[in-house]
């Protein structure tokens, strides 16, 4: 399953308010051959760009300001365009809390990463998500 995938042509949005830990997720998905990588630094930001670039995958973190993760996936799944509405999110936290990750999970979430990500992880979760291309 996992050679279906052609990295090259994923397209994939990452939603992060800090710059330093985009850069790593942005490294970690060029090393398993993602190309087309659009970035937004928050949630409101990451709304227009979801809009404008159509990604087949958005890693978004939780807490960022003025709109966060969570709010941002609930905007996302409320989309009138049924492609865009269903389009995987895998959240990205430190914030491990059962409260958080039960309310991601009733967002219809994609999935649940806890920062620091790692590789393997992070090329499980878009093997286990990655809409075929």
């Amino acid at each position: 399953m996992a050679n279906a995938i052609d990295y090259e042509k994923l397209k994939v949005l990452l939603v992060e308010d800090e710059a330093y830990t985009r850069q790593l997720i942005r490294q970690q998905l060029h090393q398993i051959g993602i190309r087309s990588i659009a970035e937004a630094a928050n949630g409101k930001d990451g709304l227009l760009e979801l809009l404008r670039t159509r990604p087949d995958i958005v890693f978004c973190d939780i807490h960022m300001k003025p709109i966060g993760g969570l709010e941002f996936l609930r905007q996302v799944r409320a989309v009138k365009i049924a492609a865009i509405a269903a389009t995987p999110v895998v959240m990205l936290t430190a914030d491990a809390g059962s409260e958080t990750v039960i309310t991601a999970k009733e967002l219809a979430a994609s999935g649940y990463l806890v920062k620091p990500v790692a590789l393997n992880q992070l090329k499980a979760r878009i093997d286990a998500v990655a809409p075929p291309l």
